[in-house]
């Protein structure tokens, strides 16, 4: 069985849109984080009230997974990658509504 035929399937997209945006953020804190703890970094962004604003550019890294799967014709897992992206912006969008 191919590799892209084992893992076509939702819950693969599902996870890797859950992933991704947590090391993408991982990656953002460790370039703009300039010495500060893990706590202190997070009560900074969110003095400053700057948490959709992080929420948004690291779900905004699901686009390469999904235009990956979608390249390698795995549409059962970009499905649940887009599924979770929007899943996502609806938690930002309540979060900044509120």
């Amino acid at each position: 069985m191919k590799f892209t035929q084992k893992y076509n399937n939702a819950v693969t997209g599902v996870i890797a849109g859950l992933v991704l945006p947590v090391i993408a953020f991982m990656v953002f804190f460790l370039l703009t984080g300039k010495g500060l703890t893990f706590g202190d970094y997070f009560r900074k962004v969110e003095a400053a009230g700057n948490i959709t604003s992080i929420m948004s550019v690291s779900v905004f890294a699901n686009i390469i997974i999904f235009l990956l799967f979608n390249r390698l014709d795995m549409l059962r897992a970009s499905r649940g990658v887009l599924g979770i992206t929007i899943a996502w912006a609806l938690t930002v969008f309540a979060i900044k509504l509120f």
